[in-house]
């Protein structure tokens, strides 16, 4: 017999199953290897990932800065009346379109007409005071002249009884003239002489009453300008029972009906023009390299595929807090630093297409490209 090992046997060897269960070639080093390799390449697809959301998220704020704390602004005028009256005609509705100088209110007009012409009434009479002073003096200087003349009559008359009184004199010295003549000669001689006192008086007294006269004119022109002054305000009043726009804009916020009764101050309604901008509150620490003239890009809440382009037109000066009501004083109690947002005004390349889809007072995101990013970067807005 031969000593080799029996066919069967070794085949039985061979197929014998293995004691830990791997297939055929799966060495314990092996799947430990495929393991290590396996966590590396996950940490390695972390770390990637985390680095593509940190480049997303970092990079961007090198070229735009943006914020969400930014409305859609309008210079919005409010129509007051300055006058109390009731409406007798109102020329817009809610969301009215008006164009400038166009008739928005008409008040009753019927009481400031009254007044108008009450003062119209007042002034002419005060020209006609004032021109009746003028005919006053004018007479008054014709009794001026006239006293003038008769003062000259009395002095040529004074002189002559002075010359009779010297004549009668001599005459009574000499015994040929008698003394009654020569005491009527005297008597004469003292009525001439108090006739021109007593036409002096009067000159002086009618020169004193032209002054009279003056102040009195005087009087009467200043009550003519206030005439005229009152007047003025009243046409004034009654112009104001009219109510124009004054720039072409929208009719919002509308609080009056025909017969409503409004007061001085009262507001009517609002205005809000046609150009409309972007007012952006950016934190301080963001403003660094912000300019005027820098391109912006706009969102729209109410429509979020929207976008809109402007540029900054300027930046505050001064932070909101610096305007509030109660503005801040650090220099009291305990000192938390914040960071304060300074607003930057955005106007719109193209007013007419924002006028298309936006209001005053709608939520909007801006983004301020503060430098030009490389074309690789164009997800950048």
């Amino acid at each position: 017999m031969s000593a080799t090992t029996p066919p069967e046997a070794s085949a039985v060897v061979d197929v014998a199953p293995r004691v830990d269960g791997r297939p055929d070639g799966a060495t314990p080093a092996r799947a430990a290897s495929r393991r290590r390799w396996s966590r590396i390449a996950g940490l390695a697809l972390s770390v990637a990932a985390l680095a593509t959301i940190a480049f997303y998220l970092s990079v961007p704020e090198l070229y735009v800065v943006s914020t969400d704390d930014a409305y859609v602004d309008a210079h919005v005028v409010s129509v007051v009346s300055k006058v109390a009256a009731y409406v007798s005609a109102l020329h817009v509705d809610d969301n009215s379109k008006v164009a400038t100088n166009a008739l928005l209110v008409e008040l009753d007009p019927r009481e400031y007409e009254a007044a108008v012409r009450t003062a119209i009434a007042d002034l002419k009479s005060a020209e006609a005071s004032a021109d009746n002073t003028d005919a006053q003096i004018v007479e008054q200087k014709a009794v001026i002249a006239q006293s003038e003349a008769a003062i000259a009559g009395d002095r040529s008359t004074v002189e002559f009884a002075h010359q009779q009184l010297a004549r009668y004199d001599e005459l009574a010295k000499t015994g040929y003239g008698t003394t009654q003549r020569w005491q009527q000669a005297q008597s004469d001689s003292g009525q001439s002489q108090a006739a021109l006192q007593r036409d002096l008086a009067a000159l002086d007294t009618a020169r004193a009453h032209i002054g009279v006269l003056e102040t009195q004119r005087h009087q009467a022109l200043a009550v003519i300008d206030r005439q005229r002054s009152i007047l003025a305000q009243t046409q004034l009043n009654l112009s104001y029972t009219k109510i124009y726009a004054t720039e072409t804009a929208t009719v919002a916020n509308k609080k009056i009906e025909v017969g409503s009764f409004v007061q001085p101050g009262q507001v009517l309604f609002s205005t809000v023009p046609n150009k409309l901008y972007v007012t952006a509150n950016h934190k301080e620490t963001q403003l660094t390299k912000v300019r005027p003239g820098q391109p912006v890009t706009i969102r729209i809440d109410a429509f979020p595929e929207l976008r809109l382009h402007g540029h900054v037109d300027s930046i505050q000066r001064g932070t909101g807090s610096q305007f509030a009501l109660l503005p801040p004083e650090n220099a009291t109690g305990n000192f938390v630093k914040i960071v304060q947002r300074v607003p930057v005004k955005v106007t719109f390349d193209d007013p007419e297409e924002a006028l298309r889809w936006i209001s005053p007072g709608m939520s909007v995101e801006t983004s301020i490209e503060v430098a030009r990013p490389p074309w690789w970067l164009a997800f950048i807005e």
